[in-house]
């Protein structure tokens, strides 16, 4: 469907969208750029409301079966829509699911991964690690109280689409939600700069069930997450260092202790 009037009311999802994004959590969120909306178009978890783009961008994309209504702008169009110059040619906008529980990722058999985060409020991080977990076969992110949204412009940006593959579970319930993984079969690691902690290479053998902990930067996990730990884990780096970015040190831990399937 042309679209010529960037006040035209079937794209109030896009409008303004930085504006939007300050004024915080919405029932539409969005994705940008073709792979994003490539990956939220063939996720059955989400209802796709609409599609929004260039002629060029939408090109490429696989919507000749789709019911979803397609909007079809110009660069100039869609600029003044989104409230930005916008060069990534096209954006999705997705209906928020209904919020999983943690019981969707306490499968009673079999090996599994988690990774689970406390206080990690840069969407960027969030995005960081679940791209992260996306790529190297983690079952599911547990997000703690103060987390960034996963839905965020930003998280879903950086994630390159990994919050629609992966996951994710807002765990109010801090740190207690930490021994229910652990009454499930779960063993958890807890990820700190600490010189007294193990060293990663050399945590022996991967447990069947871990759940991996990491804190924000700067703060780190608090001394309740530290305590609800069976083991607290080390990635060396040089002198002087303080830490390493927390979707860094995830995906350094996960490439060394998920083992995904090949």
């Amino acid at each position: 469907m042309p679209i010529e009037d960037p006040e035209d009311p079937r794209l109030a999802d896009y409008r303004d969208l930085p504006d939007a994004s300050r004024r915080g959590r919405r029932a539409a969120f969005i994705a940008e750029g073709r792979l994003i909306v490539g990956t939220l178009l063939a996720a059955p978890r989400f209802r796709v409301r609409s599609v929004l783009g260039t002629a060029s961008a939408l090109a490429g994309l696989a919507l000749e079966r789709s019911t979803v209504p397609v909007y079809v702008a110009r660069p100039e169009t869609l600029q003044r829509i989104v409230g930005f110059h916008f060069h990534r040619g096209c954006l999705a906008a997705g209906e928020r699911p209904a919020e999983l529980g943690l019981d969707v990722l306490l499968q009673p058999h079999g090996r599994r991964i988690l990774v689970a985060l406390e206080g990690v409020t840069n969407p960027d991080n969030v995005g960081g690690v679940l791209r992260n977990a996306t790529a190297f076969g983690a079952d599911g992110v547990l997000l703690g109280p103060g987390c960034a949204d996963p839905l965020y412009r930003r998280a879903l940006r950086v994630s390159m689409g990994g919050a629609l593959q992966t996951p994710f579970v807002s765990v109010l319930e801090w740190p207690a939600g930490l021994a229910r993984l652990r009454a499930a079969g779960f063993r958890i690691a807890a990820l700190t700069p600490d010189r007294a902690a193990v060293d990663i290479s050399a945590f022996g053998e991967v447990p069947e069930r871990l759940v991996l902990l990491l804190g924000a930067e700067g703060q780190g996990l608090s001394a309740a997450a530290r305590a609800a730990a069976d083991v607290h884990v080390r990635i060396p780096i040089a002198p002087g260092v303080d830490s390493l970015n927390v979707a860094t040190a995830a995906g350094i831990a996960l490439h060394r202790l998920a083992r995904p399937e090949p």
